[in-house]
């Protein structure tokens, strides 16, 4: 059994908080993701046989204990036949901000790094990882910058690993049903409308990154980013950024950061100039609700218009003693199935397993990394313009509203070359 784990594929983990444990300031996340998203996904794949070895890398050891009570609690004694056996760094008595250079050492050539860590470490965990030999996952923003962007396609390239980022709005049969529509029959871009947000008490939960390593921007509004730059790839370039905010809730909380940001971003249609504009708000100082995060988006064309819910999907909860919800089963199913876990079809659980499904073909050389550049995967080298609207758009942020210009080769360049502020 030993030596055909050891066969498999293995994942590093790095990372330990809400995303990937649900555990956060000694308890379990005061959200939807109380179980954890990363680490539930890759223990059943474990289950399934398509993981071996998994290890999970943090910053303080001493949080461990912690984590695995936590896990076993929400993991393990509620699902049955699922292994929680898992390597850790650093030790449980260190503290090592750079503890996942060991970790990466450890691992083989051809096992996968899935990266849940403070936006500004994205960068330099990823290209260690990568000089590792490893394939990489990083949650969004894969990094904060578009030169740091550029430096990871290459560093993926010349080691010819995947890397990804991880937006798993992509697998949302709503989303990507939405982008075909568009593609299909919704004629040149015109406008859109997304709105994220996510309840206040979360500062707590970010207090100890937000307004220092990133803003709400880079957090939230990356995802509807994400979704035009995926829905328009090929068609369409985002020429300038706008970026406004508000401010005073999280200030009165001692956290230094601004409550919603909105970016205004001008996009061209390549094929005949023509313009269209999208306006992206994000904000995590919305009272509770409903639901633990709005999510929804409004998208013309100049052929037709589309809605999208994300948050309301037609089922609500009522239970004695707890609030009224609505709810989303088609991102995470933590009830159980005849005491197993039952979430496979998930689109939070599917975005890491087609992840890890295209790492095992590459590493097979059944595939190749440059394969998945075709929109099936949100890889580092399709992604130059998200990274470059969410740059700009803290940028403009900093220079008191100034618009930023992102830079091309050539009137029908897609991939942005550099950021101008603009001039009138």
């Amino acid at each position: 059994m030993e030596g055909d784990e050891k066969s498999k594929i293995g994942v590093l983990m790095i990372g330990t908080g809400e995303y990937t444990t649900g555990f956060v300031g000694g308890k379990a996340a005061d959200s939807d993701k109380g179980a954890g998203v990363v680490a539930l996904t890759i223990f059943d794949l474990r289950r399934r046989g398509k993981v071996g070895r998994i290890g999970m890398c943090g910053v303080n050891g001493k949080k461990f204990p912690g984590v695995r009570a936590h896990m076993q609690r929400n993991i393990g004694d509620v699902y049955s036949d699922m292994d929680l056996t898992c390597e850790t760094f650093p030790a449980d008595d260190a503290v090592d901000p750079e503890a996942y250079v060991k970790a990466a050492s450890t691992f083989k050539r051809g096992d996968v790094a899935i990266i849940f860590t403070p936006d500004d470490t994205h960068y330099s965990i990823a290209t260690c990882c990568i000089a590792a030999g490893m394939h990489v996952m990083v949650t969004k923003p894969v990094v904060k910058t578009l030169a740091e962007h550029t430096a990871l396609a290459s560093a993926a390239s010349a080691a010819d690993r995947l890397c990804c980022v991880e937006v798993h709005k992509r697998l949302d049969p709503f989303y990507a049903d939405a982008r075909d529509r568009v593609r299909s029959s919704l004629g040149n871009f015109q406008y859109i409308y997304a709105y994220m947000s996510q309840p206040k008490h979360q500062l707590e939960t970010f207090g100890a990154w937000a307004g220092k390593s990133s803003d709400i921007s880079y957090y939230l509004n990356s995802h509807h980013v994400d979704l035009t730059e995926w829905t328009l790839h090929g068609r369409a370039r985002p020429e300038r950024v706008t970026a406004t905010a508000s401010t005073g809730v999280a200030s009165s909380k001692g956290i230094e950061t601004e409550d919603s940001i909105t970016l205004t971003v001008q996009w061209k249609n390549v094929p005949d100039g023509t313009m269209g504009c999208a306006v992206y708000t994000s904000s995590w100082v919305a009272p509770r609700s409903d639901v633990h995060s709005q999510q929804r988006f409004f998208y013309m064309g100049s052929k037709g218009e589309i809605n999208v819910d994300q948050a309301h999907r037609g089922c609500t909860l009522a239970q004695d003693g707890q609030p009224f919800l609505s709810v989303n089963p088609l991102f995470m199913k933590y009830t159980p199935t005849a005491g197993k876990f039952a979430g496979q079809g998930g689109y939070g659980v599917k975005s890491f397993e087609v992840f890890v499904d295209a790492c095992i073909g590459c590493n097979a050389g059944t595939q190749k990394p440059g394969d998945y550049d075709d929109g099936s995967l949100a890889t580092i080298h399709t992604t130059y313009q998200g990274s470059a609207i969410l740059e700009a758009g803290r940028r403009s942020l900093d220079a008191d509203g100034q618009p930023m210009d992102i830079v091309y080769d050539g009137v029908e360049g897609l991939v942005p070359t550099g950021i101008n502020p603009h001039e009138f």
